[in-house]
């Protein structure tokens, strides 16, 4: 049922009155102080109407697949800002090219090539990159006005799984490593890094925990650990201990897992 029926009988008033004049209701809704709202508020404010109904403040929408990656990609650091170039082949599962292109191979790009804006990727339209069509990318066969925002279980699986996000994540393990010398103090440097606040008292304590299991978890399996630090081009750093940089990898893509870093305000 609606949340608010008077205010719904209103606009029905509102829009007769107005002689059926469709155009004139959405630019009242649209101009409205309420539509236009950001979707920050103060912490009272969401622990007081954390299901927003009084519209107290705006939704917040997950970002293009393309700002996600760079937003990964600049927290971990590994972002190339050089602007203008020849197009680019980051990571992409074997055999798309081949099975969709007729049978042409994908050139793999190498090197800095790899951590181009996303705006630089090449885009072959029988094949195009399968982590943007997962995140509602048009497949660029017909033009559209806008993109769909939808949230599924296949995007998640995209940031937990793709060799963009996985380096990503374990060159800010490394950084993390370096510059902080508590759990604490590493879980607060990612939060910065990444949704450019710093964690609450209970987050600390979670992710915490998250470390220590899966630091044990990688101890008594450390081929696995070993496995996870060899994805992407970018060799790990040998000085650090691999089951505690698996476990701190971990760690980092679940914060760059949380909404806060792949949805705009």
């Amino acid at each position: 049922m609606p949340s608010h029926p008077e205010l719904l009988d209103w606009l029905a008033t509102r829009f007769v009155k107005s002689g059926w004049n469709a155009k004139a209701l959405q630019k009242h809704i649209v101009m409205s102080a309420t539509y236009r709202q950001s979707s920050l508020a103060a912490e009272q404010a969401r622990a007081a109407d954390p299901e927003n109904i009084w519209l107290g403040r705006g939704p917040a929408f997950r970002m293009p697949i393309e700002e996600v990656r760079d937003t990964a990609l600049a927290a971990s650091g590994l972002l190339v800002r050089r602007i203008g170039g020849p197009s680019v082949y980051p990571y992409q599962p074997d055999g798309v090219w081949e099975s969709l292109a007729a049978g042409a191979k994908y050139p793999l790009s190498t090197g800095a090539d790899l951590y181009r804006r996303s705006l630089y990727t090449a885009w072959k339209r029988a094949a195009p990159p399968p982590s943007a069509i997962g995140f509602d990318a048009s497949e660029r066969l017909t033009c559209i006005v806008t993109r769909q925002r939808t949230n599924t279980p296949q995007q998640a699986l995209i940031l937990l799984n793709d060799p963009q996000f996985v380096e990503g994540a374990r060159i800010l393990a490394e950084q993390l490593m370096r510059d902080g010398t508590t759990p604490a103090d590493r879980v607060t440097l990612a939060f910065r890094r990444v949704i450019t606040r710093g964690p609450s008292a209970s987050e600390v304590t979670q992710l915490t925990r998250l470390y220590e299991t899966t630091r044990e978890g990688f101890a008594a399996a450390p081929d696995s650990a070993v496995a996870l630090l060899a994805t992407g081009e970018r060799p790990r750093d040998p000085t650090l201990a691999p089951t505690e940089l698996a476990a701190w990898t971990i760690v980092a893509s679940t914060i760059m897992n949380l909404d806060e870093a792949v949805f705009s305000r």
